[in-house]
């Protein structure tokens, strides 16, 4: 059954209108309020002249004036207090009594009012309604604890409410729930969804109250905890001058600076230190810039001023550490050894600056370490690969947020002395950009008359870096800054031959693999001709990276079988296991192969020719192919070929050209045909002068119809004059003639020199020529065919 609570008082259904902004005026409300707009004071006059009866809602004078948006529901209140203040404006107070149903705002001449019509309240209690009913008040318990701004008698009141209407509009007004909702909740008719919806608001203003909650605690709990440290160090002081102890030092700064006195530094990092400290000893604990100096002072006493480690003077010891760890490699350990015999003689030598570069696994990296073991030194590593930023070689400024040293700073403070081996490994791959360019940083680093004084942008004051043995690592030195390549001594680390493979397998590789895999108790042995198809199917390198890669594949699946077999941690000696690998089994572990040899021909004819080239994974065999058909004289040329390789082939073509009457070549031999020039794998980039031999053979072949003689590879730049220049990469390519087979190589007469870099197996089974001039090496390619010497060639060749 609905029942009306409270009848409108006016004996109409209409009553003098007042907007009340964002203000929700809910029934059993009192609210005071100031009208001070003309219509307003007059609606509320009108009202006084009457039974003092007025209609508030929760709009604005102008949504009124514009006459849209206006809400359809407001509350009939009853003036309770009048006062009119001097600026003609009126303080009122006034109850709600109900609410009321809009149908429809009428604007007089000096005021609004409106048609309305009381809401009929549901007040018929059923079970529904009264879990509802209760649900709202402990959801409303629970927000007035966490609100605590709610008036007790406030809260008594929501507790007796009767009836779900008194209850809604008892909790609406103190609930805090924004003022949409608060008009939404004035608009619902039915009691139970005014519940429901009640309810949901308040639980949401409790989620947001624990949050704000929490959030206070947690800052207050804060500031209580930097206040009790305040308080304790304040106590701390006033206790140490009674006891009449000078231990003020709160901030560390007495304790930093003995620790940096204990590390001997020069006066100027120790004058830098006191200045710092005195201006840390002024500053709060826990002011930002104490913090700044407190990092910078530490950086200062941790690092190395005077720690030194003393050399190992013995050549014959540290010649057998280098040989224990690598095999070969001549020219690193004869300068290793040369520096501890100098040394010796000049104790206040400087670190020499030394730059291994080679193909990729060749051991450059462990070959640095090895040095340092050798001279006793300590051995700290940056890798340069990626770098762009300059701030990363020197540091940025320490006023910055967060700022640190730069990695030389941070490496010498990990080495612990002033005299590490110190490893710039890939030097051949930093970048530069708008950051800066760390090549020009590492200038006065890797300069041994300037790093005596090399300064940090974070620290400020001059390190010495002079006694560091600096050893960088590069796979080619083309990408090194010539400025930064001239302070540097380079020494080759070439690639190794098959039979320094097989060695390098047999004596570190293979037990070093042994080892980490569990097998170091066991029979496991590899064949030379295993290592060697190794080698030869599997990897494609002119290091041991992929070699070892493959080796330690094998050694797991070995592995594998051994704890299949029973051979378990604790029986594993019980019986021998012993495993052979050779090269017939290498498939059954690794699967088909994986490389071929380079492209070679096994038969020649006319317009092949096999080259020689270098590459930073080691020297290739370069195959050459010439082909001609009618047409007007054009050279093509294709195979991915560089501007230099293009002009050598162009120059070759000329020299036969001024040279065919010696060559035996007919006139305008070329006039009626286009001539292609190819070098197989398109795919892969090729450039360099060093094919001019190669080409100019190739093109001879093709216009005798005669094929080079089978066996033979080539290098060597050409003149127009025939002369044959000398070429970079010997040993390399070298060694790439030799692992393809081929029994004679042609090289430039000035690299004659070279040859002592060629390992004896490979002079032995090769035989070179060394040719100055390019008809010297046709005469040796093509010994079938007749010369004529008395023409003006060797006018045209002088």
């Amino acid at each position: 059954m609905k029942l009306k609570t409270i009848a409108l008082k006016s004996t109409k259904d209409e009553l003098p209108l007042v907007p009340m902004g964002d203000l929700v005026t809910f029934p059993h409300m009192v609210v005071p309020f100031f009208a001070g707009k003309p219509s307003s004071v007059n609606a509320i006059e009108t009202a006084m002249s009457k039974d003092r009866m007025l209609l508030l809602i929760p709009c604005t004078d102008d949504t009124l004036k514009r006459g849209e948006g206006c809400p359809d529901f407001g509350t009939s209140a009853k003036i309770l207090q009048m006062l009119k203040l001097p600026d003609g404006s009126l303080r009122i107070l006034a109850e709600g009594k109900e609410r009321a149903h809009i149908s429809k705002i009428i604007s007089k001449r000096d005021y609004y009012s409106a048609h309305c019509e009381p809401v009929e309240e549901d007040r018929q209690l059923n079970a529904e309604i009264t879990a509802l009913m209760n649900t709202v008040l402990d959801i409303f318990k629970r927000f007035s604890k966490n609100k605590k701004k709610i008036p007790q008698d406030t809260i008594n009141a929501i507790e007796h409410a009767e009836y779900p209407d008194k209850l809604i509009d008892l909790i609406a007004p103190h609930s805090g729930i924004r003022t949409e909702k608060k008009i939404e909740l004035l608009g619902i008719q039915e009691a139970g969804k005014r519940l429901e919806q009640l309810a949901i608001f308040l639980e949401s203003e409790n989620e947001v109250l624990n949050i704000q909650n929490r959030i206070s605690t947690k800052v207050k709990k804060r500031m209580e905890r930097n206040q009790r440290e305040y308080f304790l160090n304040e106590q701390l002081k006033e206790i140490n001058r009674e006891l009449g102890k000078d231990t003020d030092d709160s901030n560390g700064a007495s304790e930093l600076l003995r620790k940096l006195k204990s590390r001997k530094p020069p006066q100027e990092i120790l004058q830098k230190a006191e200045k710092e400290c005195s201006r840390l000893e002024k500053l709060q604990p826990m002011s930002p810039e104490s913090g700044v100096l407190r990092t910078y002072l530490e950086w200062l006493a941790d690092l190395p001023w005077d720690e030194k480690s003393q050399d190992n003077k013995d050549i014959e010891i540290a010649a057998s550490i280098l040989d224990e760890d690598h095999y070969n490699m001549k020219k690193p350990k004869e300068r290793i050894l040369d520096f501890i015999a100098v040394r010796q003689l000049n104790p206040k030598l400087k670190g020499p600056i030394l730059c291994f570069v080679g193909p990729p696994g060749t051991g450059k990296t462990s070959l640095g370490k090895s040095v340092a073991r050798a001279l006793n030194r300590n051995f700290v590593r940056i890798s340069l690969g990626g770098v762009r930023d300059e701030a990363e070689i020197r540091g940025h400024r320490k006023t910055y947020v967060g700022a640190l040293p730069g990695k030389i700073i941070q490496a010498m403070k990990k080495a612990d002395t002033r005299n590490p081996v110190f490893l710039l490994d890939e030097i051949d791959k930093i970048n530069s950009d708008f950051r800066g360019d760390p090549a020009s940083a590492l200038l006065e680093v890797l300069d041994p008359e300037q790093n005596s004084s090399f300064t940090d942008h974070y620290l400020e004051v001059p390190y010495d870096l002079s006694e560091v043995m600096f050893i960088t690592t590069a796979n080619s030195t083309h990408s090194i800054p010539h400025p930064l390549l001239d302070r540097m001594e380079v020494i080759e680390v070439p690639g190794y031959t098959d039979i320094e493979k097989v060695a390098i397998a047999t004596n570190f590789i293979i037990p070093k693999q042994l080892k980490e895999n569990g097998l170091d108790w066991a029979d496991v042995r590899f064949t030379d001709q295993g290592i060697l198809g190794l080698i030869h199917s599997y990897t494609m390198e002119s290091g041991v990276r992929n070699l070892e890669r493959e080796v330690s594949s094998i050694i797991r699946k070995i592995a594998r079988q051994a704890v299949k077999d029973g051979f378990t941690e604790i029986e594993k000696r019980s019986e021998p296991f012993a495993m052979t690998v050779d090269e017939n089994s290498l498939s059954g572990y690794l699967g088909k192969e994986k490389f071929v040899k380079d492209l070679r021909y096994k038969e020649m004819k006319p317009g092949l020719a096999h080259g020689l080239a270098w590459t930073e994974m080691g020297g290739t065999l370069l195959p050459v192919e010439v082909a001609s058909f009618s047409g007007s004289g054009e050279l093509i040329l294709t195979g991915s070929l560089g501007d230099v390789m293009k002009e050598s082939a162009r120059t070759a073509l000329s020299f036969l050209k001024a040279n065919r009457a010696c060559l035996g070549l007919p006139q305008d031999f070329q006039k009626e045909i286009d001539i292609h020039i190819h070098v197989p794998e398109g795919a892969i980039p090729k450039d360099g002068p060093s094919a001019g031999i190669t080409l100019t053979a190739a093109l001879y072949s093709l216009f005798k119809k005669t094929p080079l003689l089978q066996g033979f590879a080539m290098t060597g730049e050409i003149t127009l004059t025939g002369r044959i220049l000398p070429i970079g990469g010997v040993k390399e390519k070298v060694l790439a003639a030799y692992r393809n087979e081929m029994t004679d190589v042609i090289l430039p007469e000035q690299n004659k020199k070279d040859l002592e870099d060629i390992p004896e197996e490979v002079q032995e089974k090769t035989r070179f020529h060394f040719l100055s001039s390019a008809i010297e090496g046709l005469k040796l390619l093509f010994p079938d065919l007749v010369f004529d010497d008395n023409t003006n060639a060797e006018e045209n060749s002088a």
